[in-house]
């Protein structure tokens, strides 16, 4: 359901030469934000893992998989403000499907710099936890 809302961001590149769909490599990256991902590399090393599966469920049938310099410029022509738009709206249909259900997402943090080796105390953490009605996605 994501992509559908992926392929509406406008892809700025030719279409002469393109070898990999926008809301593909899109979507690829953020699944790969979503397990730890935080460079170009990583997101590439995570599709050239997955690969097998991602081709299986998107039927690619790409002949290579995209250097993480090719994911980088794709990434890097994408006008943020459309693609946070096109995020955002699918989050309200995510939310108007699933309105009857309840989730609840938590989140945690240590504050840096919070321990005292001198007193021998441990870092302060925090630890906090919202209904899906009450909290809204945003970046």
């Amino acid at each position: 359901m994501l992509i559908d809302y992926l392929s509406s961001v406008k892809d700025h590149r030719q279409k002469q030469g393109q070898r990999y769909q926008l809301h593909h490599i899109l979507l690829f990256s953020i699944f790969a934000i979503l397990c730890n991902a935080d460079s170009y590399r990583k997101i590439h090393s995570f599709i050239k893992i997955k690969y097998d599966i991602l081709n299986k469920r998107y039927n690619l049938n790409w002949k290579r998989i995209p250097a993480y310099t090719t994911i980088r410029n794709i990434i890097q022509d994408v006008d943020s403000v459309e693609l946070e738009t096109n995020f955002r709206l699918f989050n309200i249909y995510f939310h108007e499907q699933n309105s009857d259900s309840k989730y609840i997402a938590f989140d945690g943090k240590t504050l840096r710099g919070s321990f005292d080796h001198f007193n021998d105390k441990k870092a302060i953490q925090i630890f906090s936890a919202f209904t899906s009605g009450d909290i809204i996605l945003a970046h």
